[in-house]
């Protein structure tokens, strides 16, 4: 893929709830200081190519409520472009909260952003964009919303603009292990590139190796196995390239996913050959990793 002659534009595209967590990694029964910030997979994506200097964009319903306001503040100074966004006055923004060493907890529920349609869908303008990024947490929060990504890929698809994939499995969000599997794999196989944990992939069709998950989608163009500590293995036309992950004291891993995919599009807007995507990946996922926020804003230290 040859450097582009000007810069790119990505439309990343799904819910983006408030976050609450502690300001320390210690549990939120002990702790007093609390972050209040935006914590969303897609708008994380966004979040990090902004950070490393494309014209990143985001779109979702957010509630018109206070919350939403402050995420739609947090997202603008971290240079994503939010004029997308539909402020519901009817449904609230949704909510997450951290509690290190215990997971996440998820108050989500008739949030504006399940409230998605096809309607939504059909009124993006996709003139001018160069990269869609989509995850399967849409299709888990709710019916209408599943609708809503079905149709913004197959848009994609019909303006031929490539369409990247998160398959981000949240078991807790779907009626049993079945629905998910058939859902993520039907929303895979349509994406250009695919990004899907091993150990999720395990969960979800039971692939044991990277080779196994490339075997289960072969005509991806491109697919990015992760690996957790170990590294991540792309398969290209050229074939399979692993890269060893960075070695880092993990203080919360939740949003490193989202930081190794915003690492990896860098590169591959910008025409950088896999070797350099993948560890682009890793240096963001390592910053990440290192903090209880799903963004380090940069100039700050972990």
């Amino acid at each position: 893929m040859a450097p582009p002659d000007s810069p790119r534009t990505v439309l990343a595209i799904g819910e983006t709830m408030a976050l609450v967590t502690p300001a320390a990694a210690e549990p939120v029964t002990d702790a007093e200081i609390f972050v209040v910030d935006a914590g969303g997979a897609e708008s994380n994506v966004a979040a990090h190519l902004a950070a490393l200097g494309h014209r990143a964009e985001w779109f979702s319903r957010l509630g018109d409520d206070a919350l939403g306001r402050r995420v739609l503040a947090q997202l603008s100074r971290r240079g994503v472009d939010v004029s997308r966004v539909v402020l519901d006055p009817q449904h609230p923004t949704g909510l997450y909260v951290k509690d290190p060493g215990n997971g996440v907890v998820y108050y989500r529920r008739g949030s504006a952003a399940s409230r998605l349609t096809d309607a939504d869908a059909d009124a993006l303008d996709l003139d001018g964009v160069d990269l869609v990024h989509v995850s399967g947490i849409t299709a888990a929060i709710s019916a209408s919303a599943s609708c809503f990504l079905d149709r913004v890929i197959a848009r994609a698809r019909e303006r031929r603009v490539p369409v990247s994939f998160d398959a981000n499995h949240r078991a807790v969000l779907w009626e049993g292990p079945d629905a998910a599997a058939s859902a993520l794999f039907d929303l895979a196989r349509r994406a250009d590139i695919v990004f899907v944990g091993r150990d999720e992939a395990e969960v979800l069709w039971a692939t044991a190796t990277a080779d196994d998950v490339r075997a289960l989608l072969p005509d991806v163009p491109e697919l990015v196995v992760k690996d957790g500590a170990i590294g991540a293995t792309a398969f290209t036309s050229g074939g399979a390239m692993f890269e060893p992950a960075l070695a880092v004291e993990v203080i919360e891993p939740v949003g490193a996913g989202d930081a190794f995919a915003g690492g990896y599009l860098a590169g591959w807007l910008t025409g950088q050959g896999v070797a350099d995507r993948l560890r682009a990946g890793h240096e963001r996922a390592a910053r990440t990793l290192q903090t209880t926020k799903d963004f380090l804003d940069e100039g700050t230290h972990a």
